[in-house]
């Protein structure tokens, strides 16, 4: 269910992507090359870009350490410096659209369900929208403005899907379009414009082909290039400021959820991991992997590491990060030292962080009860093994082994 949420309000930003039937040849080659924005050729005369803060070198080289300090979780930190570009540029959209990327990260590791950022981040967006709107009232052919507006839009139109609120979410997606569309005379400028463009081309693929009841509303779009989507991310996550770790989290997200290969994902995720290691969701995501891919040793110490932090109370790192690590703990004291007691109270800790987010529809919940039913069988403890076989044949899928584990335990064991 979280999955196609995701999906579907992936779906709804497609309007925002919707430039991408035009490849950028000159980003879609196998060799990534590094784009010196201040210098990119556009046509002669088409764009004045002088007073652009999104093209300016000054502005990056001072939001360096802000927008590190976004990605790791050090909201403060980068808050105190996106501030102080507010009161510099206050009726510019850039600080209120970083603000509002700002606390966007901060529902993130929630998964999204969250809502006590909901309307600051509304706000930030919203006033984006309204300077970025007086910018192109005053020059329409500043595409800097039209930047931001899509990218506030496009932002707002996400967390308006993740809510259920589709009006929203498609007039903002639309207003979006809007923008993307004027400023595509600009593309070429900056690696940021290509961003959208690689999610359109590949989810406008992927889309139809795994959810075919979605086909009819593609059909309203332009068709897109998967493999060219995927070259495209690669190339604003290395080259993109202020969009390249964005890039990273769907290239991570995509090889590993939607191509189904983690171990492409890997080097995206370790990266992500160990360049914003306070950062809760590419921490999880990372020791995930680590999980899958049979690295117990630095799963382990990932995982240990997210327990340490949501202990300290530091930000991101709440109960879907805890349920991710002690299930993993719990497993590997279960089946690598054979540490049971230790593995008991590994799942069990998962089992309490499921309940606190709700999270008990299945995955680690109910693989935590599972091995805790069967390490009860082994130890003849009957009441335990069927009140954690009971959550199993309640959790699991009727077709499944664990069902069937579950139903055969019980039946043998109902007096």
């Amino acid at each position: 269910m979280l999955k196609l949420r995701f999906i579907l309000s992936i779906l709804c930003l497609l309007p925002f992507w919707s430039q991408a039937q035009q490849p950028d040849t000159a980003r879609s080659t196998d060799t990534i090359r590094n784009i010196e924005l201040a210098n990119v050729d556009i046509a002669p005369g088409a764009v004045d870009t002088k007073g652009w803060l999104l093209l300016d070198r000054d502005i990056q080289l001072e939001l360096d350490g802000a927008v590190e300090n976004l990605y790791n979780f050090k909201f403060d930190r980068a808050e105190k410096q996106f501030r102080s570009l507010r009161r510099r540029y206050p009726k510019h959209p850039m600080p209120y659209f970083l603000l509002g990327l700002s606390t966007w990260w901060k529902i993130v590791p929630t998964n999204v369900q969250t809502k006590q950022y909901d309307k600051l981040f509304f706000a930030y967006m919203d006033t984006a929208v309204v300077y970025g709107e007086k910018l192109y009232e005053q020059d329409n052919k500043n595409y800097e403005a039209c930047f931001f507006l899509a990218a506030a839009y496009g932002f707002s139109g996400r967390l308006h899907a993740e809510r259920g609120n589709w009006p929203k979410a498609t007039i903002s997606a639309k207003r979006a379009l809007k923008y993307v569309e004027i400023s595509n005379e600009a593309n070429g400028l900056s690696p940021e414009f290509l961003f959208g463009q690689a999610l359109f081309n590949y989810y406008s693929v992927w889309i139809p082909d795994h959810y075919p009841i979605l086909k009819p509303v593609l059909l309203l779009f332009p068709k897109g290039n998967q493999q060219l989507g995927l070259q495209q991310l690669r190339n604003v996550s290395e080259n993109g400021f202020y969009t390249g770790t964005e890039a990273r989290f769907f290239l991570m997200r995509i090889l590993n959820n939607e191509e189904n290969n983690p171990a492409t994902a890997m080097p995206v995720a370790r990266y992500l991991a160990s360049t914003y290691p306070d950062n809760g969701y590419f921490q999880r995501f990372y020791a995930l992997l680590c999980y899958n891919e049979g690295e117990f040793r630095e799963c382990e110490r990932v995982s240990r590491e997210i327990l340490d932090k949501i202990n300290r109370g530091m930000p991101g790192y709440e109960g879907i990060s805890g349920r991710y690590a002690t299930y993993f703990l719990g497993w590997m004291m279960q089946n690598k030292y054979k540490d049971l007691a230790k593995a008991k109270d590994y799942y069990q800790r998962c089992i309490v962080f499921a309940e606190s987010t709700g999270d008990t529809d299945g995955g680690f919940y109910l693989y935590a009860n599972l091995n805790l039913a069967r390490m009860a069988v082994k130890e003849k403890d009957t009441p335990a093994a069927k009140r954690y076989y009971d959550i199993v044949k309640e959790k699991s899928e009727h077709k499944s082994e664990q069902y069937r584990e579950a139903k055969e335990y019980l039946k043998k064991h109902k007096k």
